[in-house]
């Protein structure tokens, strides 16, 4: 089976992510490359571990979250559903077990807050992990006049932390923002979808999602 250092290390995987990243550049979007998948990875892993799943369902979600974006090479519309298709490919070529790119590719297509379920641990990890990267440096474009508002919701982020209470009852998406560039509405109009199922992700494994914003807690 592939590790997730194999993973990382393949020139392919590593091509598909780059050539992805510059198609949602042409879009205007946010950064989505190497720095994104990474910390998507870290925390999936974090998560997991922090609650006691195994290192093979830990080395599972990492590989999960650093392939989950490389559908955006395909088109950003339906792009957790072409990347599982993907991850498939790729990881059956790698020799890895049926079972294993099974728990993947359902991780990977279940990931967008468009269509996406939490359908198993690896999966609730990634959503929850994925969807609570927000911060200043994904932001690429340098001319603030311009910022459209997922922009200037990224761009407002100072401070960002995902943590497990020490009761393993709750899962808190902290946020220090600047309102000056961003107020708390906007976040909830572009992230409102992406918060809800942050919610049913928790559920999944046990947990209560709460969402706290320059220390009001808002969920």
């Amino acid at each position: 089976m592939p590790t997730f250092e194999e993973i990382k290390k393949n020139k392919d995987i590593r091509a598909y992510i780059s050539k992805a990243d510059e198609s949602l550049i042409a879009l205007g979007f946010t950064e989505h490359s190497f720095a994104h998948v990474t910390r998507v990875a870290e925390t999936s892993a974090y998560i997991l571990r922090t609650l006691g799943f195994s290192d093979h369902d830990i080395e599972l979600a990492q590989i999960a979250a650093y392939l989950h974006d490389i559908g955006n090479l395909v088109n950003r519309i339906e792009h957790s559903q072409s990347g599982a298709i993907m991850a498939f490919r790729l990881l059956d070529k790698m020799g890895m077990p049926a079972e294993d790119i099974a728990t993947i590719t359902t991780a990977i297509g279940n990931h967008d807050e468009g269509t996406g379920v939490p359908v198993n641990p690896i999966s609730a990890a990634l959503i929850l992990a994925d969807k609570s990267d927000v911060r200043r440096t994904r932001v690429r474009n340098r001319d603030f006049s311009t910022f459209d508002i997922h922009d200037r919701v990224n761009y407002s982020v100072e401070k960002s932390n995902l943590r497990i209470s020490k009761d393993h009852k709750y899962i808190t998406l902290t946020l220090i923002i600047d309102t000056k560039v961003s107020s708390v509405m906007d976040y909830f109009e572009i992230f409102l979808e992406r918060m809800i199922l942050c919610r049913k992700a928790a559920e999944k494994l046990n947990l209560s999602f709460k969402l706290s914003i320059n220390n009001q807690s808002l969920i």
